[in-house]
């Protein structure tokens, strides 16, 4: 039998602008993201571990990224959602819906990104 895992293992999030992206991001989980150029397109890595729980990903300018407030929605992980909210909307990005319950599983608000992207973000508390 294969070894059990959680499905997702990779997103990408599409900007159009890197820097400002980069920067966005940076200031509102308080983090650095890395910058590598894999084949046409711009990246820029969150942090990642291997082994922990939850998927790596990255920021990602090049041909076929678009960002869109529609579609999937890709949620992450804050330790306070008011305070992470606050900052997004602080550096440029747009509050779209507040922390919400969602029962034993936490709670759960939304952001708009600076480019444009819908963002979910989870926390326990």
């Amino acid at each position: 039998m294969a070894e059990q895992t959680n499905l997702a293992g990779w997103f990408e999030i599409p900007v159009t602008d890197m820097d400002r992206a980069k920067a966005f991001y940076e200031s509102v989980f308080d983090l650095h993201l890395e910058l590598h150029t894999m084949g046409p397109q711009d990246m820029a890595w969150f942090p990642m571990q291997e082994g922990n729980y939850g998927a790596a990903g990255a920021l990602v300018r090049g041909q076929g990224y678009l960002p869109a407030q529609t579609g999937v929605v890709i949620y992450l992980t804050a330790p306070e959602i008011d305070a992470t909210l606050a900052r997004a909307q602080a550096k440029g990005g747009r509050v779209l819906a507040k922390k919400t319950a969602i029962g034993e599983y936490g709670f759960i608000g939304f952001f708009a990104d600076t480019e444009g992207n819908r963002i979910g973000i989870h926390s326990k508390q």
